[in-house]
């Protein structure tokens, strides 16, 4: 699962900084040391109507304990709705920078001649985290994120985390900065491995990839909660074998904080028409709304967490 998460979760090469271990994460969260903590996160919310239902029922019915809401998003109203109406229920901010479907498409929250470097000449977010890191400034994306963070504080949404759509926070140093100071001033804890993991290490340096020690000092400083292990989702050729992918991930979690990112939505003309892949979208939605993966996790001793627990480590808002 690690080896999936570091192509969208891009961290520091550390040296100096020894590694949160498994055991001294789960005893912050008050865990004896061979717990199995399971989040499983559905990304998207507020993309679209049939992504917002298909959220709600898996995390309503299902095993969804954790979603992030795309503040930019055409149906970003509806999910900020239910999230007023729901305070117990676990809502995140995935922090958009892309709109990277043809059709259906986004732009930002903040006035777009303030933030000139993110769109692109359609007059959208840029289709690519590769178009965002070689157009955008770093004071853009710092006012972007925090004019998508202040309309969801305005809604009445109390985030209990923060993350980033397509991967594009973590995808150079500077945006990583970014993200981190944002997510420390406003006491919201950003999604994160532990970038002084050895093995987060050595697949970062087989990328050429080295960030600055301070700015993972800035993540010990803030008592940032760390995942130890990140699943971004399984592939398979149709909903068996996905199932059968998942139903193992399920069955190989390790003792620490895991995660697991799916992307869900229902059978229908909507998401149909916005992504071709939408039939994976809906075998998610299937497989983790299945009362028999509950069975399982139940018969596993593994826990079902959200990102609050989480939070409740954090260090208080520095703004």
């Amino acid at each position: 699962m690690l080896e999936v998460a570091v192509s969208r979760l891009i961290l520091c090469s550390l040296l100096s900084i020894q590694p949160l271990s498994v055991s001294a994460n789960l005893e912050q969260l008050n865990y004896p040391p061979d717990a199995k903590l399971l989040i499983i996160h559905a990304d998207d919310a507020g993309m679209s109507h049939s992504v917002n239902e298909a959220t709600l029922v898996a995390m309503q019915k299902g095993i969804v304990s954790s979603a992030a809401i795309m503040v930019p998003c055409p149906w970003f109203l509806e999910i900020a709705e239910f999230s007023r109406q729901h305070p117990e229920m676990d809502f995140g901010l995935h922090l958009t920078l892309t709109s990277e479907w043809k059709h259906y498409r986004w732009r930002s929250v903040a006035d777009p001649s303030k933030v000139p470097s993110l769109i692109d000449e359609e007059g959208y977010f840029w289709r690519s985290v590769e178009d965002v890191v070689g157009h955008a400034t770093m004071e853009e994306v710092e006012l972007e994120i925090r004019a998508q963070i202040d309309r969801a504080l305005a809604f009445g949404i109390n985030p209990t985390h923060i993350d980033s759509h397509m991967g594009t926070l973590f995808s150079t140093s500077e945006f990583l900065s970014v993200y981190l100071k944002v997510a420390t001033e406003y006491g919201i804890p950003p999604m994160m491995l532990d970038p002084a993991d050895p093995k987060v290490k050595k697949l970062l340096e087989e990328r050429g990839i080295a960030y600055a020690d301070s700015t993972i000092q800035e993540i010990y400083v803030a008592k940032v909660p760390l995942l130890n292990y990140l699943n971004t989702g399984e592939d398979g050729k149709n909903y068996q074998a996905r199932r059968i992918a998942y139903y193992q991930a399920i069955r190989d979690l390790k003792p620490g904080v895991n995660q697991i990112i799916v992307h869900l939505a229902g059978n229908d003309a909507e998401i149909q028409n916005i992504t071709n892949a939408w039939q994976k979208r809906y075998d998610e939605f299937r497989i983790f709304t299945d009362p028999e993966l509950k069975n399982l996790i139940e018969d596993l001793n593994i826990e079902l967490i959200g990102w609050r627990k989480m939070k409740d480590i954090m260090s208080q808002p520095t703004r």
